[in-house]
């Protein structure tokens, strides 16, 4: 292709929504192509027309090429930019992997006076037969010269859920050129989006008949359900339904936490709306019995992100059947088949790369990669922290297009606002939004040779300071004991993570014990484990005998509370010895 030379008589005219020239295949209309003018022409004369007033128009494009719906078969010199368009259809891998061949358009700039164009030759002599309208035809014919759109863009506007307006935004070039309104939204429609709603309501309804004749083969994840692991589990299961080829499979997609949650995550509910999937159409783990499934030998599951299923669904170990997205060396259940390591990258970036490599057309849409965009920000801290690979930030920048007018920027800082915005929540509901819980093992009981499981402890992550949560209701102190008999805790430490006013990151604790006793033998176990949770006690007024306060001196993870929190119930190194006994 012969370069372009932007002269004085061929202007450069910017598009309102650039997209990636990878991305450009399948999911947009002609009329988004940013480096063509406006055109208004006739496929008989082979001419392209517009009107002079029409040049430099740059808010409002439309391209309608009136060209009958047959390939051409002309070769074009000196393009100005290569037109790459591929359909989209029906479910099938086969079809996504095949790229059409490129034809070249060509604008010689001394026609610009008279605003017409001159393509070169008869349309009409150029038409050889129809294009294909199903699947097995188009594979019949392979790659065409150019393959008409199968979908046309459509806007619309709707009022922001949350208001977003006391949200601090950055500025960003998207917002520069779509303007910023905190209350308003344009919503584009998204074909890959459709087609997403449409599997899983079809799934759905396979489910709600029992699925006759087929195993249920679910993909689920951990049950501490956050951006990443949501948008993985229901787009890996989407990307298995396209490449999969075994058809007694029923692919279903279950999310690991209550639907009544959901409404605890303010940054979930926005991010699904925001991309348009239908809420109704998602499975959540208390919609379905897995359980039964798996008693009369139907179920087999892909976990996500992780190598072991969390504690409550131990028993279906057996189903397990692939493990997607673990750690190198990490152990697996025996009857696993297939295991895809995930290289420290986020899980969303694993599965973004699976599409780019098997159909690159489907993440075009704004709404699709907006979702896998949101977890590979929210999993690596905006692209910024130690775990964050190139790879990481290679797929972030492939799915630029799902950041919006908010950019990339924005759109990370709209969800960390929602999720630590609890404002509108209860203290239970801010316990219960990052709440985990396991069994502790006591003493060993000589008659039946196995431990009995004594005692629970759980751990209740927040991001607000501990005298913020306990200034949240006037009885945040019963809320928090409510909580933790609702649960059933012997032991339930409050973890909060929080930036104080000089930016600088905090961590601090708050411990509920079941009884003064407890609280002691606690206490002397960390005290024992100085070295790791250098503690300082803080004095917060109202707190009862069982219930202490601490600011830990030293930037300390979760995964560092949690493996201590195991020691100390006798999961761990303790050999069975519980320490939570009284």
């Amino acid at each position: 292709m012969k370069s372009h030379r932007v002269t004085a008589q061929d202007k450069y005219v910017h598009g309102e929504d650039p997209y990636f020239d990878v991305l450009l295949r399948g999911d947009g209309t002609i009329k988004h192509q940013a480096s063509n003018p406006i055109f208004r022409g006739s496929a008989n004369s082979g001419k392209i027309y517009r009107s002079t007033s029409d040049i430099g128009e740059t808010r409002h494009k439309t391209l309608d090429l009136d060209v009958t719906e047959k390939p051409l078969d002309t070769t074009f010199e000196d393009s100005v930019s290569d037109i790459n368009l591929e359909p989209f259809g029906p479910s099938s891998p086969g079809i996504f992997s095949k790229i059409a061949k490129r034809s070249s358009f060509s604008f010689p700039s001394d026609h610009l006076e008279d605003s017409s164009f001159d393509i070169g030759g008869d349309l009409s002599n150029s038409i050889k037969e129809p294009i294909p309208r199903n699947l097995k035809a188009l594979e019949h014919y392979g790659t065409l010269d150019l393959m008409l759109p199968a979908f046309a863009k459509s806007y619309s506007t709707k009022r922001t859920k949350p208001n977003l307006s006391k949200i601090p935004l950055p500025q960003s070039a998207a917002s520069f050129y779509n303007g910023f309104s905190p209350q308003m939204e344009i919503v584009e429609s998204c074909e890959s989006i459709n087609r997403l709603n449409s599997y899983l309501k079809a799934r759905k309804n396979e489910v709600s008949a029992g699925v006759p004749g087929r195993l249920l083969h679910v993909v689920i994840g951990q049950d501490v359900c956050d951006v990443g692991s949501l948008a993985s589990t229901f787009m890996y299961a989407f990307y298995l339904n396209l490449v999969q080829e075994n058809e007694l499979f029923c692919t279903v997609p279950v999310i690991n936490m209550k639907r009544a949650d959901l409404n605890t995550h303010a940054e979930l509910k926005w991010l699904l709306d925001s991309c348009q999937i239908d809420l109704s159409s998602l499975i959540f783990v208390d919609e379905i019995d897995l359980s039964y499934y798996d008693l009369f030998g139907s179920l087999k599951l892909v976990l996500i992100n992780g190598h072991k299923l969390p504690t409550k669904q131990e028993a279906l170990k057996d189903a397990v059947v692939e493990i997607f997205n673990c750690r190198k060396g990490e152990s697996v259940y025996p009857c696993v088949e297939t295991v895809t390591v995930g290289e420290d990258c986020s899980c969303c970036t694993v599965v973004a790369e699976n599409f780019a490599l098997t159909s690159p057309q489907i993440l075009a849409g704004q709404g699709f990669s907006r979702i896998l965009l949101a977890g590979i920000l929210l999993d690596t801290g905006n692209l910024t922290n130690t775990q964050c690979t190139s790879k990481d930030k290679y797929m972030a920048t492939l799915l630029i297009n799902g950041a919006g007018r908010f950019g990339c920027n924005g759109l990370y800082q709209i969800l960390r606002n929602l999720m630590y915005d609890v404002s509108d929540l209860k203290v239970v509901d801010i316990l219960r939004k990052d709440f985990k819980k396991w069994k502790t093992a006591g003493k060993q009981d000589n008659v039946a040779s196995r431990s009995v499981l004594v005692s629970h402890i759980g751990m209740s992550s927040i991001g607000i300071s501990i005298q913020q949560l306990l200034a949240h209701e006037d009885a945040s102190i019963v809320e928090i004991k409510y909580f933790q008999q609702l649960e059933k805790v012997r032991l339930l430490m409050i973890v909060s993570g929080y930036y104080d006013s000089e930016k600088n990151f905090k961590r601090e604790i708050l411990v509920s014990a079941e009884s003064v006793e407890l609280m002691r033998n606690l206490l002397t176990f960390l005290n024992s484990n100085a070295s790791q949770l250098p503690l300082k006690v803080l004095h917060q007024s109202g707190l009862k005998e069982e219930m202490k306060a601490f600011e830990i001196d030293k930037f300390t993870s979760r995964k560092t509370i949690e493996r201590l929190l195991e020691e100390f119930g006798g999961t761990s190194k303790t050999g069975g010895i519980s320490l939570l006994r009284d």
